[in-house]
């Protein structure tokens, strides 16, 4: 039994969240994977529910999963609580050691025309960040005095190895190139980023390394975001830079990302907020819910096979013009979710008359 944890969270979490969930309870039962849900509250909703954005009993759910999944966090309907939805979301990365977020944007080929820039510029664009996630300015220690306010950002050496470690590690399986993102001519904390990032590409001679200020990197992203394989960079400007790298493709609602630590439950969510504006219309794009799904499957669970079913039905889906409100359309959510699980089931049909087959044949030459 694979026991999965599902934590729908605020505004459209919960939707995009129950579309992805019914990919992946379709394929367990197709492939006998034996996945268990188990659904805990979270961030706001635990707020209203517990007075706590992080109950001591989901986070200990989280502790003996095999994999978490996460809706999305927040809401002005909190703006004024003692606590804040998204103090569960850093409370949850910090008790789990999650220090790495991958997030992947690419240009779908055929879906050129979603996307803002010039279709030559966006063609073929396939980016991976790795953005460290449990350190810097987001945990460093604060101050808020009225009108003076600080924020501190401080990183090691050790943390700066284990996330340069991952991004060259990625690099190794894609297009070998790793650009490390840093503000080296200005912060202390980046040039001490910059001399470890060499250190660890030393040990990793077929991946090439180029550094590029943040600033200029913004300005690559769309101006060439083709010349970037995987961007490494720290938790502040990875933030910023995965939600700008996200318009290239069309929608911040295409795109999942996992979270992992050095052992233990990986976490998986869609990149996008919890859109409390459209919360319960059924018109938000639950693409990247079912995208991080795929990355469950393949990252979290080591089933490549089922993540590439998927990720190819989800792919079709949009390349057959079904598009949700963000993208131009007029798709709801649950029909796009319901689109991709028929497209799903067609593939899965397939999978199934190939294996009666193959049995067949084998029990001929028996």
């Amino acid at each position: 039994m694979t026991k999965i944890i599902i934590l729908p969270g605020d505004g459209i979490g919960p939707e995009v969240t129950r579309e992805a969930v019914a990919c992946l309870d379709l394929l367990s039962d197709h492939f006998d994977l034996g996945f268990r849900f188990e659904e805990h509250p979270f961030g706001g909703a635990a707020i209203d529910a517990c007075g706590d954005p992080l109950p001591e009993s989901t986070l200990k759910a989280c502790r003996n999963a095999d994999a978490i999944f996460l809706g999305a966090v927040g809401g002005p309907k909190w703006d004024r609580a003692e606590k804040r939805p998204e103090a569960g979301l850093l409370g949850l990365r910090s008790a789990l050691g999650l220090f790495a977020n991958l997030r992947p944007a690419r240009v779908i080929e055929g879906l050129e025309d979603l996307s803002p820039l010039k279709a030559k510029v966006a063609a073929g664009a396939d980016v991976l960040v790795v953005r460290e996630l449990t350190g810097g300015l987001y945990f460093g220690a604060r101050t808020d005095e009225g009108e003076v306010a600080t924020d501190l950002c401080t990183y090691s050496r050790e943390e700066v190895e284990r996330i340069a470690h991952v991004a060259f590690r990625e690099a190794g399986r894609r297009g070998g190139k790793v650009t490390s993102v840093d503000k080296a001519n200005v912060l202390a904390t980046s040039k001490l980023w910059r001399r470890v990032v060499e250190d660890v590409a030393a040990q990793y001679p077929d991946v090439a390394l180029d550094h590029m200020y943040v600033d200029a990197a913004a300005m690559a992203l769309v101006a060439a975001p083709g010349r970037f394989d995987v961007i490494l960079t720290e938790n502040l400007f990875g933030d910023i830079l995965s939600d700008q790298l996200s318009v290239i493709g069309g929608s911040i609602g295409l795109l999942g990302s996992a979270s992992r630590g050095e052992d233990g439950p990986m976490m998986f969510e869609p990149i996008h907020g919890s859109a409390p504006d459209i919360a319960g219309l059924d018109i938000a794009n639950p693409a990247g819910a079912i995208a991080s799904a795929a990355m469950l499957l393949e990252l979290g669970l080591g089933l490549p096979e089922q993540a590439a079913m998927l990720n190819n039905a989800l792919e079709q889906v949009l390349v057959d013009g079904v598009r949700t409100a963000d993208l131009g359309g007029d798709a709801r959510c649950s029909g796009f979710g319901a689109q991709v699980r028929e497209r799903l089931e067609a593939r899965l049909a397939r999978h199934k008359a190939m294996i009666e087959h193959l049995a067949i044949n084998r029990g001929c030459c028996a």
